[in-house]
């Protein structure tokens, strides 16, 4: 059958917009649909719970919360999408933030930006390193990080404590305190928003109009503009809840700066997924390997580079990480950090088998774990039930990529 026949045939039988809908979600290509389906349904039960959880204060606080989750997510995505997994995120983050901490403190005198880009430029050879033993060896990328979760948790505790602190050391620097302490003017968090809204919109329609043009399998204008249309309204709401004043004896709104970092680190990521030979490389890699190498891709090359990206990643989450409280301290609990970035990512729809996700996904994983907390935080629930909970939501989206993979063999 000639492609314009099926153009023809696609044309006269198009499927309206909601069955279009059920159409893609059978097909385990629904998108975000249905973790935003789930995060509302978590937003309204802890809203049932305790009104306050609505609340313009405490709704920024959650934002703030998650930006750790998704950051550190996003860290994990580079090499999940390979089919691999890096245990030692967690404390290599914890690392980073802890040597900025110490090259802004006073006794060494360095200028903010440079104790910062040493800590990047630390964990990024850190994903070097074990990305290296992973490739050169054979060794599972399991085995490997987890041997570098243990040795990084030594390096850590061995570096905090040899500064006398008695285990703890404190962020001196005002910079580095108010990225995620400070906040952007309402003005200027109207500016950043639109502005943003304005670029990603540009992106969804050319992107979906590009797949329409070429005769590939897309989705309808329709569609399009729903989901154009949710991006500018959810924007518009996020902006309203900022710049509510939320202080008790001053005044207190707009955007903190860590979502602005994640913003950053989102557009950062997804262009080099999307517009880079990079990103298209870590996507066939993970989807076959072997295919990958017999059309001619450096599979180790990539591999390595996403290792590297894996290691920045972790190390903008460390300064976060390490901001928040105003300090770090030898007891990061660097184990449950990377539990939380695998879950952030499985939840927010990428494969732990590779080759599908993106780094929107890891932000609405983040939000989904952050809600979890922060909502079992409101009523007073113990730790046990907040992992509970945690744990059922990564095998109900486990499930589901599975489910998917089966019923996307089955449809070829």
């Amino acid at each position: 059958m000639s492609q314009s026949e099926i153009s023809s045939d696609d044309a006269t039988t198009e499927p309206g917009l909601g069955r279009e809908l059920m159409k893609r979600l059978r097909a385990g290509d629904g998108g975000l649909i249905p973790i935003m389906i789930g995060l509302v349904v978590l937003v309204a039960i802890f809203q049932a719970k305790d009104s306050v959880f609505l609340s313009a204060g405490n709704l920024t606080n959650l934002f703030v919360q998650a930006t750790i989750f998704i950051l550190l997510a996003m860290a994990e995505m580079w090499v999940l999408l390979l089919g691999e997994i890096d245990l030692s995120v967690g404390y290599s983050a914890g690392l980073g933030g802890s040597i900025a901490v110490i090259l802004l403190d006073p006794q060494f005198h360095w200028p903010w930006f440079a104790g910062m880009l040493v800590a990047l430029l630390v964990t990024t050879l850190i994903g070097a390193l074990l990305g290296t033993i992973t490739i050169r060896l054979g060794l599972p990328s399991f085995i490997v990080t987890l041997a570098g979760l243990l040795g990084l948790e030594g390096v850590l505790i061995s570096v905090v404590d040899h500064q006398g602190t008695g285990g703890s050391i404190s962020v001196q620097n005002q910079v580095f305190y108010d990225i995620v302490n400070a906040n952007l003017s309402p003005f200027f968090t109207w500016i950043f928003v639109i502005v943003g809204v304005s670029v990603f919109s540009y992106f969804i329609f050319r992107k979906d109009q590009r797949r329409r043009s070429s005769g590939l399998e897309s989705v309808s204008l329709a569609i399009t503009v729903i989901k154009i249309g949710a991006l500018a309204v959810a924007s518009v709401v996020v902006v309203l809840i900022f710049n509510t004043n939320r202080g008790s004896f001053t005044t207190l709104s707009g955007m903190p700066y860590a979502i602005l970092v994640d913003f950053a680190m989102l557009a950062l990521g997804s262009f080099i997924l999307t517009r880079t030979r990079v990103g298209r490389y870590i996507y066939a890699i993970g989807g076959n390997a072997e295919a990958a190498r017999r059309a001619g891709i450096n599979v180790n090359r990539y591999r390595l580079i996403a290792f590297m990206l894996t290691g920045f990643t972790a190390g903008m989450a460390g300064l976060l990480y390490a901001s928040r409280p105003g300090g770090v301290s030898d007891g990061i609990d660097g184990g449950n950090l990377v539990l939380l970035a695998v879950a952030s990512a499985v939840i927010g729809g990428t494969s732990l088998f590779g080759g599908r996700g993106k780094m929107i996904y890891a932000v609405i994983g983040g939000l989904v774990i952050a809600t979890i907390y922060n909502g079992m935080a409101l009523l007073n629930l113990p730790a046990a039930e907040q992992y509970g909970a945690t744990a059922i939501v990564l095998l109900v989206a486990v499930a589901l990529d599975s489910i998917a993979r089966r019923g996307n063999a089955v449809g070829r």
